[in-house]
C-alpha cells in the first residue's frame, strides 16, 4: 500500500488537519465511503474502524434508520432558529432524553458541539452564581489528567501541564486543579486517603470561590483513559452540596452506553447538577450537543435579572441533528447496548492481556467498550497509523496510550480482528 497514493495533494497544501502541522502533515487517507464498522478508502480498502470515529458512532457507519430520518426531515426543514420558534424535533427529542437521564436533570439547553456545551455549562454555573447572590464565588475547580474541548473556557478546565493545551496556559483564566484520582475503579476508596483528603481539603480552603466543579465522570478520555473509582464522584457531590458549589458531569465522550450502562454517572449514588452531552447522541450523523440541568440551576438564573441565559449558538436544536439524536436514541430503545457493552469488555479484556508480555507496555485495562494499552513512552503516532492500516484497521494513538472504543454493533470476529492485528504490530517493535 502506498500511503501518497490515498492522500490528496491539494488536501496535503491547503487543509488543516485537527492537531496537525501543514509542514509536516500525518497521512490523511482518502474515503470513499463508510458502512457498519468500516471505514473504505479511495482505492478500495477497507479498515476496520476501532475508535468509532472519535468515539461517536455507536451504530456503525451509514446505518439506514439514521439515514432515513435525514432525509425525511430533509422534505419538511433543514433549519429554523431556535430563539422564539420551536419544532418537533427538540420537543420529542427532549422527551426522549428525559426518559433517560438521571431524575432531577429535566432541563435541556441544546448546543451544537461537545466543546460549546461545556462552555454554556460553566457559563450557567458562573450567572447562577451571581443570581445566587455570590459574585465571588467565579472560578472553577476540575482535576488533573482531564480534558474538557478546545475553546477557551474548556481549555482553562483540562490538565494544564501534561494536557495538550499547555502552551496556552498564560493566555488561559486561573483556575484550581486537584491531583487525578488515583484509586482504581475496581479498587477499594478510602474516605481517608489521598484522593479524598485532597478533595476535602481544596474544597473545604476555596469554596468561597468556586462556581462549579467540572469533571469526567469515570473515564478521563483524551487525557489518558484513566478510569478511576466512583466513590470519588460521590463525596464531590456531597461536598459540593455542603458549600454551595455546582457539579458538573461531562458525559460527552462517557454517554449512551460506552462504559456499560446509558451513562457513567450510573455507577455514581449521585447526579450531578448540569451534565453535558454529546459525541454519541446523534450517532455520528451531525454534530448536536446538550446541557441537562436541575430546576433548581434553571429557576435561580431565569428568576434574577436578566431573566434569561446569555447563550445561543446559531444551530442550536438543528432540525436535521434532532431527527438524528431521535433516531438514534430509538435504536438504543430497541437494543441492550449496555449488554453488549459490557459484552465487549470482555472480549477487550481478554484480548488485551498479551500485551502485557512486551516491555514498552505499562499497563492493559478496560471499561465497558473502552480498552486500552498504555506504554511507559509515547508510540510513533506515524509509524502505528501506517502499519494498522496496512492490516486492515484504523486505530490512532493518543499520548502515551492506543485505545479502542469500537462501535457498539462491532461483531465478535471483527473486534477480534482488530485485537489480533494491534498485538501483531505490538510484537513487530523492539524496545
Amino acid at each position: 500500500m502506498h500511503f501518497k497514493a490515498l492522500t490528496d495533494p491539494f488536501d496535503r497544501e491547503h487543509l488543516w488537519h485537527p492537531y496537525g502541522s501543514l509542514t509536516a502533515p500525518l497521512p490523511a487517507l482518502k474515503v470513499r465511503e463508510a458502512h457498519g464498522c468500516t471505514i473504505v478508502l479511495e482505492d478500495g480498502t477497507e479498515l476496520l474502524d476501532g475508535i468509532s470515529s472519535w468515539w461517536c458512532m455507536i451504530h456503525g457507519y451509514s446505518h439506514p434508520k439514521l439515514h432515513q430520518a435525514l432525509r425525511e426531515q430533509l422534505d419538511k426543514m433543514s433549519h429554523v432558529m431556535f430563539a422564539g420558534l420551536t419544532h418537533e424535533g427538540a420537543i420529542e427529542l427532549g422527551k426522549q432524553l428525559l426518559k433517560l437521564l438521571p431524575q432531577g436533570l429535566e432541563k435541556l439547553f441544546y448546543a451544537d458541539s461537545g466543546s460549546v456545551a461545556v462552555e454554556a455549562a460553566m457559563k450557567m454555573a458562573l450567572q447562577y452564581q451571581v443570581a445566587a447572590g455570590h459574585p465571588e464565588k467565579n472560578n472553577f475547580v476540575t482535576v488533573r489528567s482531564g480534558y474538557h474541548g478546545d475553546t477557551f473556557n474548556a481549555m482553562s478546565v483540562c490538565d494544564p501541564t501534561e494536557g495538550m493545551h499547555r502552551i496556552f496556559g498564560p493566555s488561559l483564566p486561573v483556575r484550581y486543579f486537584l491531583p487525578a484520582p488515583v484509586t482504581p475503579f475496581d479498587g477499594d476508596f478510602d474516605e481517608n486517603g489521598t484522593d479524598a483528603t485532597a478533595l476535602k481539603e481544596l474544597l473545604s480552603r476555596e469554596h468561597t470561590h468556586l462556581a462549579a466543579f467540572i469533571l469526567e465522570p469515570v473515564v478521563q478520555g483524551a487525557g489518558g483513559m484513566r478510569f478511576y473509582h466512583p466513590a470519588y464522584l460521590d463525596l464531590a457531590r456531597q461536598l459540593c452540596t455542603k458549600y454551595g458549589i455546582l457539579l458538573i458531569f461531562d458525559e460527552i465522550a462517557t454517554g449512551f452506553y460506552r462504559t456499560g450502562p446509558c451513562f457513567a454517572t450510573q455507577y455514581t449514588q449521585s447526579v450531578p447538577d448540569l451534565m453535558c452531552l454529546g459525541k454519541a447522541l446523534t450517532g455520528g450523523c451531525l454534530t448536536l450537543s446538550v446541557v441537562a440541568v436541575t430546576k433548581a440551576v434553571s429557576d435561580t438564573i431565569s428568576n434574577a435579572a436578566p431573566h434569561a441565559f446569555m447563550h445561543g449558538p446559531t444551530f442550536m436544536a438543528n432540525p436535521l441533528a434532532c431527527a438524528a439524536a431521535r433516531a438514534s436514541l430509538k435504536l438504543m430503545e430497541e437494543s441492550d447496548y449496555q449488554a453488549r457493552a459490557l459484552h465487549l469488555e470482555s472480549l477487550l479484556k481478554e484480548g488485551l492481556k498479551p500485551a502485557l508480555d512486551s516491555p514498552l507496555v505499562r499497563e492493559v485495562r478496560s471499561l465497558g467498550a473502552i480498552g486500552v494499552i498504555e506504554f511507559y513512552k509515547a508510540p510513533d503516532v506515524r509509524f502505528w497509523q501506517r502499519r494498522l492500516v496496512e492490516e486492515g484497521v484504523w486505530l490512532r494513538p493518543m499520548g502515551r496510550v492506543l485505545y479502542l472504543m469500537p462501535p457498539l454493533i462491532m461483531t465478535d470476529a471483527e473486534l477480534n480482528f482488530i485485537l489480533h492485528k494491534t498485538l501483531k504490530v505490538l510484537e513487530e517493535i523492539t524496545p
